[in-house]
């Protein structure tokens, strides 16, 4: 006798009654629930996922996807951490899972396969490139309505979109370290493929601007990783006289350069200011504290699974893009405060 059939008799109930009350599907009295929910639970019965899956037509899966970047490890980066942690709690506390997915970089990313397999109901998607094959491939997935959002990045495309307000970010750091008396800004952004780092140039070039000192700046380019950033320490020691200040586009990019800059003899705080991006926990310990521009990262990934939670689990929902803009805050601590 199947645990099914077992339910049905302790419930008094019909089988076809405990498949409509453990999968959710049709109308049932309270009563009638009750009972076949206590009569699972004392035999420990539960549905397969699977059958549970094909009775509902949904997978009851948010997708994350994210990039393979050569060396460098995703889960242990502050900014992706965060957004998975927001996502994970706002899936788990509806009632659904994560599936994590990657594709690899350089290569046009195939978005639309897991819908294809039913592996996923919705899917968030990190680290997207305002490049050609992105663009095709978030194209797709519009074109066949498959509900999606990007995190952290935007396009002036009808998509859904959750992302930080960099250009005031930006712009706030620069304005602090203009009141702290520094006049010759160096600025290290990541590659402009990503609408963030083009984010951070606009804030930087619009607060500079209103200063006076348009294009009065240093500018350079790492990949967002503190080894590009101690590389990029050897190519700003070489032109230590011509700036008082950085500005670095994240944390790590930060550290790095702190620590190429001190192994040959420039201190933060001291013989220069510096200013991150992020506000990450690293950003907290480094000596001195690292003053940096606060994203709420995690927020931003739960808002993101929240609102395609609700377009997913309602039919009733409106399918119309969503976008949302979050503040952020500058954080100042004693790298930016010259002694």
């Amino acid at each position: 006798m199947t645990k099914r059939k077992q339910v049905a008799e302790i419930a008094g109930v019909s089988e076809a009654t405990v498949s409509r009350v453990l999968s959710g599907v049709g109308p049932v009295r309270e009563e009638t629930r009750r009972r076949v929910l206590e009569a699972a639970e004392r035999l420990g019965y539960t549905p397969s996922a699977i059958a549970r899956s094909f009775v509902l037509q949904k997978s009851e899966n948010i997708g994350v996807i994210l990039p393979v970047l050569p060396k460098v490890h995703l889960f242990s980066a502050y900014y992706y951490s965060e957004i998975l942690s927001g996502i994970g709690h706002e899936v788990e506390r509806r009632g659904y899972s994560m599936l994590v997915q990657f594709h690899q970089a350089g290569e046009e990313p195939q978005y639309e396969t897991a819908f294809h397999k039913r592996k996923i109901d919705a899917c968030i998607i990190l680290g997207a490139k305002n490049s050609e094959e992105d663009m095709r491939a978030l194209a797709k997935l519009h074109q066949a309505g498959y509900p999606f959002c990007i995190v952290g990045g935007r396009t002036p495309d009808p998509y859904s979109q959750i992302d930080a307000d960099h250009i005031s970010g930006s712009r706030q750091a620069i304005s602090h370290l203009l009141e702290q008396g520094s006049k010759r800004i160096a600025f290290v952004n990541g590659p402009l493929v990503y609408s963030n780092s083009v984010d951070r140039l606009q804030g930087v070039n619009s607060a500079l601007a209103d200063a006076g000192m348009a294009k009065q700046m240093l500018y350079y380019e790492g990949n967002y990783s503190r080894k590009s950033g101690y590389e990029l320490a050897g190519q700003l020691y070489e032109v230590r006289h011509q700036f008082d200040a950085i500005f670095a586009a994240n944390d790590r990019m930060a550290i790095g350069l702190m620590q190429g800059l001190k192994e040959r003899g420039m201190e933060a705080g001291r013989d220069y200011a510096l200013v991150g991006y992020d506000d990450s926990e690293a950003a907290r310990v480094t000596d001195p504290p690292m003053t940096t521009v606060h994203v709420p990262f995690f927020e931003m990934g739960r808002i993101a699974a929240s609102r395609l939670l609700d377009i997913v689990c309602s039919s009733a929902a409106s399918t119309t893009p969503f976008k949302e803009t979050l503040e952020v805050e500058l954080v100042v601590r004693g790298s930016s405060m010259m002694k």
